[in-house]
């Protein structure tokens, strides 16, 4: 499907692939790794612009489809659906010309092709992906200008799934997605019908996803079969084998070089002696790659405070008074809490925590907080609040105003900034620079309660593993909201799950949660606790003639899909067209009235359904 043979590419000047060659068959599903930096965004780009030029290394399948995440959606009237739709040329293509042709023939052809796409279902196939994605029914109606930034990169990676191109190309797709969107593109990816390269640092996607390990290291590439953790398992027994053979290659050498140094003086022994010279001016030095390690992090925590550090009583909290995000949430923190927490995006995972900090006042209810307690926050939102044209060493001034101008470098270097990075402006920083910055500004102080708000998105695989090792030595409580598992599971004990405008504990585990989440029948309520507080019966009965609706909401539906069908197979004869227009084209006026009301079933049963559940 893919070659890509002796590229050798060279960026401000730097070099970042020298005669770097690699093949991927069809089908396999490919994870590119490496460092940050290392060049694996550009790689892709280059896979996505160089294919077929003139002179190029990389090769593509002839024929072959490509589809990859240029950039977010456009913020247009156009609604997220159909923007989805319409990111399938070919079949976004022939739905326009359908419903303008008149010759009999082309019509017949368009409808045996856009058969053969499975057309009809088009809506269905991409409501499903954007639902998976974390949008609800209500989204796909709305347009695309209503969404930020980040809801329309998930738009553009739904449009991208649901085109199915023969190559799929991602990077870093699950940097916008909760802890359950990055679970159903797992599973996705995991079952993708063609080829995929996709760039992670999610180590759980790498284990999951993918058939094959694309590694960059030392501007080379080589596969894998497997994922990360048999990658790193191979890996460790090739560093192991070359250590091995590096010292009996340097036993060898000191062997011939006691040989010389003792005999080459004496005549008789001078043949022998030069014998092994050449033997050791032909030796080839086996060369042991050095571990290069993520700088580590280092999180200390303050003196140690009573319980609790901070309690919320009956609180209401959110941002506009009378419309609270989450309602009469009751929490108690002491300093050795070490929680995740979890939720679909949108619930109030953001401004629980935001409250917890003072960082956002209270509707209604009480916050009492340990008045000694000193709270270090990140966000991914605070990379756009560093200060644009200043320095790393300016903003680490701010922790000390009064220090020397050593000083300051002194604690630079502590958070990971050595004398080539302290004068460099945060803007030519990259995103695991940004991060590792900011968590150094908000850790500084000894913090008793750390709390971070996706800290991993732009962090390396190398970077996060330090980051785990950091947060596992530090002794305060910790508060965390990520979509990383691996992260999660590696330094917390305990889930508060955020959905529904409440706030509870969780009892399962992120195994658990991840479970019941791929299996629930709908993404809407995927993030239904599975041993809910049990209802009066009183109250848990279904609504009057609810269920007698529902069944006939069922049988409505079914009748029209049955009817559906029939009209299809009709209009995808080609000879109706021929013989009988007048017919094929009150059959396409009866289909598209019929899809309009199959729409209105649909969201009729929807509703029932839903109206079912949550009164038990």
């Amino acid at each position: 499907m893919l070659e890509i043979t002796d590229l050798t590419f060279r960026l401000a000047g730097r070099t970042l692939f020298d005669g770097a060659t690699a093949f991927v068959a069809e089908g396999w599903k490919v994870g590119l790794i490496g460092r940050n930096g290392a060049g694996k965004s550009t790689l892709l780009r280059m896979i996505c612009e160089d294919v077929g030029k003139p002179g190029s290394a990389i090769r593509l399948k002839r024929g072959a489809r490509m589809g990859f995440v240029a950039q977010e959606a456009a913020a247009t009237d156009t609604t997220i659906l159909d923007c989805v739709l319409e990111s399938h040329l070919e079949l976004a293509a022939l739905t326009k010309e359908a419903e303008t042709a008149v010759d009999p023939d082309r019509i017949g052809d368009l409808y045996a092709r856009l058969e053969a796409l499975d057309a009809y279902s088009a809506p269905a196939r991409a409501s499903a992906i954007l639902a998976g994605l974390g949008f609800s029914q209500a989204d796909l109606a709305r347009p695309c200008r209503e969404f930020s930034g980040g809801w329309r990169m998930r738009a553009a990676l739904a449009g991208v799934l649901f085109s199915q191109p023969d190559l799929l190309i991602l990077d870093e797709p699950s940097n916008y997605l909760d802890l359950e969107g990055a679970a159903w593109l797992e599973d996705y990816l995991r079952d993708y019908p063609f080829t995929l390269v996709v760039v992670s640092h999610d180590r759980e996607m790498l284990n999951r996803s993918v058939s094959h390990i694309l590694a960059l290291d030392a501007q080379k590439l080589e596969i894998h079969s497997g994922g990360y953790d048999n990658y790193l398992r191979k890996r460790a027994e090739r560093m192991a084998g070359l250590s091995a053979l590096k010292a009996r290659q340097d036993a060898d050498r000191a062997h011939l070089q006691a040989f010389v140094d003792r005999f080459r003086a004496k005549a008789s022994k001078a043949r022998q002696a030069q014998s092994r010279i050449k033997r050791l001016e032909k030796m080839q030095d086996i060369a042991v790659p050095i571990a290069d390690r993520a700088a580590p992090f280092h999180f200390t925590a303050g003196e140690e405070l009573p319980s609790p550090l901070v309690t919320l009583d009956h609180a209401d909290l959110g941002y506009v008074a009378g419309a609270p995000v989450l309602r009469k949430v009751s929490f108690r923190l002491d300093p050795d809490d070490r929680i995740v927490i979890i939720g679909p995006n949108g619930q109030g995972k953001t401004t629980l925590v935001k409250s917890i900090a003072a960082r956002l006042p209270l509707l209604a209810g009480h916050r009492v907080a340990n008045r000694q307690m000193r709270i270090g926050y990140f966000s991914q939102d605070q990379l756009d609040e560093l200060r644009a044209g200043e320095t790393v060493l300016s903003h680490v001034r701010d922790l000390a105003p009064q220090a020397t101008p050593a000083a300051h470098r002194s604690m630079a270097a502590q958070l990971g900034f050595g004398r080539e990075k302290v004068e460099t402006s945060v803007e030519k920083l990259s995103g695991g620079e940004k991060v590792r910055l900011l968590l150094g500004l908000a850790t500084w102080h000894k913090p008793h309660l750390l709390i971070l708000d996706e800290p991993t998105s732009h962090l390396d695989i190398d970077s996060r593993e330090a980051l785990i090792l950091a947060l596992n030595d530090y002794t305060g409580a910790l508060l965390l909201i990520t979509h990383d598992v691996y992260l999660a599971e590696a330094v917390a004990d305990r889930l508060l799950l955020v959905f529904n405008g409440a706030a509870r504990g969780y009892d399962g585990d992120l195994s658990d949660y991840r479970s019941l989440v791929l299996s629930a029948d709908r993404p809407s309520i995927r993030a239904e606790v599975p041993k809910p507080v049990p209802v009066p019966a009183s109250t848990a009965s279904s609504p009057p003639g609810a269920r007698k609706k529902l069944k006939a909401a069922e049988e409505k539906l079914a009748r029209a899909e049955a009817e559906l069908v029939a009209i299809d197979r009709d209009l995808a004869d080609p000879g109706l067209w021929r013989s009988d227009p007048k017919r094929a084209d009150a059959l396409r006026q009866k289909r598209a009235g019929l899809e309009a009301r199959m729409a209105e079933a649909e969201a009729e049963w929807l509703a029932l359904s839903l109206e079912l559940e949550n009164t038990g």
